[in-house]
């Protein structure tokens, strides 16, 4: 070989190593369902399937209890929990990504009258061009410096605001669109959803008189617009982000209670949402103009006799003409986007239980499936079918919740670095999820 192919070669190789080392760049998971609060995980370079039936944690932290699931941004893991000594308290906790060292921790006074369920914090928190989002169940907003955990600004119920806590608390993950962070908080005074300015944390709109849900917003292109899709207890609305204008408003009231727990999902002119009691609603989301229109509503005649999907916990996922979910009682499904019809049913993903679930994430032609046992699965879904390809231990159930059948998992746990984060009510596990 002669000099210059020598030299030739050496670029070539370099530019090769470059190309492969931006495609497999690590992700991070700062919010509720992923970076784009989509449940889709983009990162390549992991495992086809697991080496053993349990998943040796690369490091385990303890906590103490909720349901929360862990976020990841910048090198650092974020987490709230509950503890009750010495006072009945609400924290937010921030560790190391690579030791598990606990880096810093937000304490303040919470007690939970009348909050069913009461093992801790449910929201995500959201992080946010080096700030961390924190709603408790009561209700309590704070801004934090992600990297100290420094009080930037707060709002506190019954103070700032009169937050209408709903009986399994509030749940709704922080949303940041652009300057604005977003939350479904159920305040009175016309401020079921309410934009604070991030940096100052002061108020610059609110929305909606509505009950408060459980379910988080999420952002949208619709009609050339930037369209916030908020689901309270009372409607699925689409609103103007920048200043609460409402664009649409569909009805969705609940026979029973407000039990709106999943996050709506969107896939082309399709918005679904779903509901323990209240069945599946599909609408279409217009072209012309920031509006919808039913395509179709189903409903069973009870929790166990159930039509299309009747989710409790996790959000399903949707794609082109398909929707997978899991049923009221752990039944995975996968509809018809334009009907509702079934198309099949399995029931060896999760246990069969009231309110089993799944926390599924999409990763190129497969899906990541974290059940109520604490096994993680690699699977692929399709209109055939439900096809298992491994699955493995990650954490124990969480004893707090459910103890009757030996504890649940309901906290969604996060992908990042080629890693999943999990945590339970004594600890919070991570592990690699990279090929070799």
């Amino acid at each position: 070989m002669t000099e210059i192919a020598r030299v030739f070669t050496i670029i070539a190789l370099f530019f090769c190593t470059i190309l492969v080392s931006v495609g497999a760049l690590a992700d991070d998971w700062p919010q509720w369902r992923g970076p784009n609060r989509d449940g889709v995980w983009n990162e390549t370079g992991l495992i086809d399937e697991f080496p053993g039936p349990q998943i040796e944690p690369r490091w385990r932290v303890p906590i103490s209890s909720g349901y929360s699931g862990p976020t990841v941004a910048a090198g650092r893991v974020y987490v709230t929990d509950r503890v009750r000594e010495p006072n009945d308290s609400e924290r937010v906790l921030c560790f190391d990504f690579e030791t598990g060292r606990k880096l810093w921790a937000h304490e303040y006074e919470c007690p939970y009258a009348k909050v069913s369920y009461p093992a801790g914090p449910r929201a995500a928190v959201t992080i946010d061009d080096g700030r961390a989002f924190a709603l408790g169940t009561k209700g309590h907003l704070h801004c934090l410096d992600a990297a100290s955990g420094r009080v930037l600004w707060k709002k506190t119920p019954d103070v700032d605001y009169s937050v209408r806590v709903p009986i399994w608390g509030i749940a709704s993950a922080p949303l940041v669109e652009g300057e604005l962070l977003i939350v479904q908080i159920g305040a009175v005074g016309g401020a079921c959803i309410v934009a604070l300015d991030k940096t100052s944390g002061k108020e610059v709109w609110r929305a909606l008189d509505d009950k408060v849900s459980y379910s988080a917003p999420i952002v949208i292109e619709q009609a050339g617009r930037r369209v916030l899709v908020c689901w309270t207890g009372e409607h699925v609305a689409g609103l103007d982000p920048a200043s609460g204008t409402v664009y649409w408003k569909y009805p969705f009231e609940p026979n029973k209670m407000v039990i709106n727990v999943p996050t709506p999902v969107v896939d082309g002119d399709h918005l679904f949402v779903t509901a323990f009691y209240d069945g599946a609603l599909m609408l279409r989301l217009l072209e012309r103009e920031p509006w919808v229109e039913r395509m179709w509503r189903r409903q069973g005649r009870s929790e166990r006799n159930t039509d299309a999907l009747h989710c409790m916990i996790s959000t399903p996922y949707m794609e082109g003409r398909y929707v997978y979910g899991v049923d009221s009682y752990g039944e995975l499904r996968c509809l018809d986007v334009l009907t509702g019809d079934r198309i099949w049913e399995d029931r060896t993903a999760t246990p069969e239980a009231r309110w089993s679930n799944i926390h599924m994430v999409r990763n190129g032609d497969r899906m990541w499936m974290f059940n109520e046992r604490g096994e993680l699965i690699i699977a692929t879904l399709s209109p055939q079918g439900f096809h298992e390809i491994s699955r493995a231990k990650l954490i124990e159930p969480t004893t707090e919740q459910l103890r009757s059948r030996g504890g649940v998992c309901w906290s969604h746990p996060a992908y990042a670095n080629r890693h999943v984060i999990a945590r339970n009510d004594r600890e919070m596990v991570c592990a690699s999820l990279a090929a070799e």
